[in-house]
């Protein structure tokens, strides 16, 4: 062999060489962001959607094989790997660790690599301009700081302080209903008068993205409350509905693009302590983000397709919630029901609440030891537990 090839062949393993190492340096880089592109949107809760998944899919989806870890390392993120994959699916059952877990997440993901700080926090919720905070905006910064002090019954406290589940008239209605409404939220917010670290800015911050993203949208929070039950898509007008004014109602489409007629979208309800309060203050925003909740929130311990020939399904989340989750064409709009059972509340002195309840509630020990069959019929909300009785 020649001088010549001699070279040649040590001329190639070194470009080989060359090339395996620069991939390999290449790949245990691939997960950190090596520039962010700062502008006006940068901040935007859009811009920091879209990075969060992004960083979420490299972290789940990289070959940790490739990138020269030590045995070790290579065993510590593999756990990091799998807990994270784990972690993604368990939230979207409801399950509130997992949900803890990925939040915290996107805390450190914001905070560490995408540069979110004191100074441009604002620019995805103006936290510093009152005026210019949504409802929801208020409402979310509202329930943050209730869940500080009482946990899952931040919801309960802050109906019961401003006494929201009372009967009220609503301006273009006739009678009076269960309903929470904008105006009534602005003024809370005015009264409590909260003051928030950078940490619970980047903490309600994260919780918007965490909704969009895995969550369930704007009743993310209320779902997790101890309360009798959430639904949504349940009342207003569906899509197929509005296409058909489309070419001849053009006033009526105004209307309903100005909220004075609620869509199927804006409908969210909740069940507390028996009655049916409408949240006017909340919205899924399209029908997509309330099909994209229906789709998600039956999944837990696989239960089937929810189709077009198979237009409902009845299932059970992580904490035991029952969902019953309806679509077209078997129903007018996408919609879902979720009822709770908290069992430690779920005793007659709770549920029977008017004058007269003890004899109501002597009554019905007294039928179940004497083992009578009793019957409660009546539609739903309409508070079968006190009708019952005659305590109306």
């Amino acid at each position: 062999m020649t001088i010549t090839n001699i070279l040649l062949i040590l001329l190639v393993f070194g470009i080989a060489g060359y090339i395996i190492y620069y991939s390999i340096k290449k790949k245990k880089n691939a997960e950190v962001e090596t520039a962010i592109n700062v502008d006006d949107k940068t901040y935007t809760l859009e811009k920091m959607t879209e990075f969060v998944k992004k960083r979420l899919d490299e972290i789940t989806k990289i070959n940790l094989y490739d990138i020269g870890l030590s045995e070790e390392e290579l065993k510590r993120r593999k756990n990091k790997k799998y807990e994270l994959k784990k972690a993604l699916k368990g939230c979207t059952y409801g399950d509130v660790n997992d949900k803890k877990y990925v939040k915290e997440l996107i805390f450190d993901i914001l905070e560490k690599e995408y540069g979110v700080d004191e100074m441009n926090i604002s620019k995805s919720i103006p936290f510093d301009i009152p005026s210019l905070l949504t409802a929801q905006d208020k409402f979310d910064i509202l329930i943050f700081a209730y869940k500080k002090e009482f946990g899952y019954e931040a919801l309960t406290e802050l109906i019961k302080k401003y006494n929201l589940a009372e009967l009220k008239y609503v301006e273009g209605e006739e009678k009076p209903s269960y309903v929470i409404t904008e105006h009534e939220i602005e003024e809370i917010y005015e009264k409590e008068n909260i003051v928030l670290t950078f940490a619970d800015k980047l903490n309600v911050v994260v919780q918007r993205i965490y909704q969009h993203y895995k969550g369930f949208s704007s009743i993310d929070e209320i779902r997790d409350m101890n309360i009798d039950g959430v639904s949504g898509g349940v009342s207003g007008l569906p899509e197929s509905f509005l296409s058909q004014v489309a070419q001849t109602e053009n006033d009526y489409l105004n209307q309903i693009a100005e909220h004075k007629v609620p869509r199927a979208c804006d409908s969210i309800w909740i069940m507390f302590q028996g009655k049916s309060i409408r949240l006017a203050f909340l919205s899924f925003g399209t029908e997509a983000e309330l099909k994209r909740v229906c789709q998600n929130i039956y999944k837990y311990n696989n239960p089937g397709q929810l189709s077009d020939t198979n237009g409902y399904k009845i299932n059970e989340m992580k904490d035991g919630s029952r969902v019953v989750v309806v679509r077209p064409s078997m129903s007018e709009t996408w919609a879902f029901f979720v009822r709770k059972f908290d069992v430690k509340r779920a005793t007659l002195e709770q549920i029977v609440l008017y004058p007269g309840k003890e004899a109501a509630i002597d009554l019905l020990k007294y039928l179940v030891k004497g083992a009578r069959i009793i019957s409660l019929t009546g539609e739903q909300g309409c508070r079968k537990d006190n009708n019952a009785y005659g305590n109306d």
